[in-house]
């Protein structure tokens, strides 16, 4: 029995050590990533409109970062699920808005809802697609006046934004590798070589 105990314990032990090393060269890359992704979308948005009036850089974008710059091999954070889950839900968000105007609290709870079963069906679940579609009901007033533009810009060109430095900053080095799944890519370059 104290054979079994301290196996047990030289275990947990372990996977407790290895559960917190800290890899600097994966931080590091987390970080740059991160950083150019909302910092292009930022530098973007500034550009064209006042502190005030920041349309490009929306909440879920943020959360969106930790998934694709720092969980890069979740199937959360492929880019299905990244472009299609936010799009989708854009789309869900705006509908409903337009649907049910007036009514915050009911435009909220069924934008989310729809939203992740939408996702659900299409295989495209990326959490924070459920605030873009909530964005779309509880954002500003120039937020809402976009209607379903709000799904081109500031949704699909953030995003696609995101993605692409993902890929760049993901791949720059050997020991990281996005996204998990490279047979989309290799179909595109056969398709346009």
């Amino acid at each position: 029995m104290k054979k079994a105990i301290q196996h047990h314990a030289k275990r947990a032990k372990y996977i407790i050590y290895k559960e917190t090393l800290v890899d600097f060269r994966e931080h590091l890359w987390t970080f740059i990533g991160s950083f150019l992704g909302i910092g292009i979308i930022g530098f973007l948005s500034s550009q064209h409109f006042t502190a005030y009036d920041n349309l490009f850089l929306i909440g879920s974008f943020g959360a969106s970062s930790v998934l694709i710059y720092g969980a890069i091999n979740s199937p959360l954070a492929q880019p299905r699920n990244l472009i299609g889950g936010h799009v989708l839900c854009a789309i869900v968000g705006v509908t409903i808005h337009k649907l049910i105007p007036g009514e915050v609290w009911l435009t909220a709870a069924l934008s989310v809802s729809l939203a992740i079963v939408t996702m659900q069906i299409t295989k495209t679940l990326h959490p924070p697609g459920g605030a873009t579609a909530l964005i779309a009901n509880i954002g500003s007033a120039k937020i809402q006046a976009l209607g379903y533009f709000y799904v081109l810009s500031p949704v699909l060109s953030g995003v696609l934004i995101l993605f692409f430095v993902a890929v760049i900053c993901n791949n720059a080095t050997s020991h990281r590798s996005y996204p998990k799944n490279k047979g989309w890519y290799k179909f595109w370059l056969r398709r346009y070589n």
